[in-house]
């Protein structure tokens, strides 16, 4: 209940959990594309904040992830059964929507804010996929789970990259986050602002939680194949067992006859 109504706090709730089936299936299948422009809104404002975006293409930019939350507001709108809680719950959606007219309609004095809110936003979009990523990782989904990793330290290395001034490139920042969330700590790139420090210790928290969910996957993975190798040499001893028992009853049958 508490993340619940964080989530309608921040914004993000989603599609309720007694809302019709048709949308919560709609609802999920929008999880992958915003994760993917989660990571897109980190990427484009490195680009911008290092001059390697031209404005043809942050225009275009800014005008397909505006489409996307229209076409997901409004198709989630028209399939949910209590349209206003939807609405009042993603606020943040209204919010970028409206918020994105001037930017689209080519009013440039607006795409400041929009920009810096979309940053907030992707932090909201992470926290609001965090039930996802729990349950995919207790599914003992590896491959899932080593991409969700993946993500983690492409995301960290793009966001320090254009945090800290003593981390000149993507390439230092994607190292400095691998170490960083394997909790190594080589220490030949360290970030020295407050904003970079503070990012890294949510990083290194990181790192921790997830190396232990990638160890606790493992275990169940292996215990698991472990598990069903016990369970085949059972049922490969039953098998034979049963084998037996058929062959005595044979026997007894053929010594009744001759007797």
């Amino acid at each position: 209940m508490l993340k619940t109504h964080l989530h309608s706090i921040i914004g993000l709730a989603g599609v309720a959990d007694d809302e019709r089936e048709i949308a919560q299936s709609l609802g999920r299948r929008f999880e992958i594309p915003m994760i993917l422009m989660a990571i897109w809104i980190i990427i484009q404002w490195y680009a911008e904040e290092r001059g390697m975006l031209s404005g043809a293409i942050v225009f275009l930019a800014d005008w397909v992830i505006w489409l996307f939350f229209v076409v997901e507001t409004t198709v989630l709108t028209y399939f949910v059964k209590d349209k206003y809680r939807y609405l009042r719950n993603n606020w943040i959606n209204l919010l970028i929507i409206f918020m994105g007219i001037p930017v689209v309609a080519g009013l440039s004095n607006y795409a400041g804010a929009l920009r810096s809110l979309r940053l907030l936003l992707m932090f909201a979009i992470l926290l609001n996929i965090s039930d996802t990523i729990r349950q995919v990782l207790s599914r003992n989904h590896l491959g899932m789970t080593l991409l969700v990793s993946f993500i983690i330290i492409i995301v960290g290395g793009i966001l320090i990259a254009g945090i800290d001034p003593a981390i000149d490139s993507v390439g230092e920042g994607l190292w400095w986050a691998w170490v960083t969330i394997t909790t190594v700590g080589y220490g030949d790139v360290v970030p020295v602002s407050l904003a970079g420090k503070l990012f890294g210790a949510f990083l290194i928290l990181m790192g921790v939680a997830l190396f232990s969910l990638l160890t606790a996957n493992f275990s169940a993975f292996f215990i698991s194949r472990e598990e069903g190798a016990e369970k085949r040499i059972e049922l490969e001893m039953m098998e034979k067992l049963d084998r037996i028992e058929k062959r005595l009853e044979k026997l007894e049958s053929l010594c009744k006859k001759n007797q």
